[in-house]
């Protein structure tokens, strides 16, 4: 993410951001740092990840309607908080709201055209679009695809099976559990960049 814009100085917006894992990390560079988050409990897992930061606000908000003025922030961070491109219009348009000009938008999403993992992402969600269709989508819109190679490993053969399980449907979490050994899982992700 470093190589498409760096964030020293400036405010972040961390849409979608959980549990608040990553917002102390921007808060070390970053002027102002503020974190998006539907979910109650993820929200408050977040503001007490972060009470301490005085330069991050955690809010309760939507991609769809982000409680912030307009043009108020440098740069997004939205990590699997669009999903896959195609039904994400009205979050798009918020962040063409909420960007200042010279911004820059980070989207993270996972790539299934490649890797182990991608491949049983394919299996467990047949029913999302092609990986070709959501590029074309991201693409059109202005944005550019960086290609990510990393991967999981797991200190127990156990981790490995709950992660699986949680972001599986059962039936293909357990067909894959029995095909693959070891405790590592090759994994490719998209960057979608976008510079307002």
């Amino acid at each position: 993410m470093r190589d498409a814009v760096d964030w020293s100085g400036r405010t972040v917006l961390d849409l979608g951001c959980g549990t608040g894992f990553h917002l102390p990390r921007f808060a070390e560079d970053a002027a102002r740092v503020v974190g998006v988050e539907p979910h109650h409990d993820l929200l408050a897992t977040a503001r007490r990840r972060t009470r301490r930061l005085e330069r991050v606000e955690v809010l309760a908000g939507t991609a769809q309607e982000v409680p912030l003025p307009d043009q108020s922030v440098d740069v997004v961070h939205a990590r699997w908080a669009y999903f896959f491109g195609p039904g994400c219009e009205p979050g798009l348009v918020e962040l063409d709201r909420v960007v200042r000009r010279g911004g820059t938008a980070l989207v993270i999403d996972n790539d299934p055209s490649r890797s182990t993992f991608g491949t049983w992402f394919r299996r467990g969600y047949p029913h999302l679009p092609p990986a070709a269709e959501v590029e074309r989508f991201w693409a059109t819109r202005g944005w550019t695809r960086v290609p990510v190679d990393m991967g999981w490993r797991f200190s127990s053969r156990a981790d490995l099976e709950a992660v699986v399980r949680i972001e599986m449907p059962t039936a293909v979490a357990e067909q894959v559990l029995a095909e693959h050994e070891g405790v590592e899982v090759d994994y490719a992700v998209n960057l979608w960049v976008r510079r307002f």
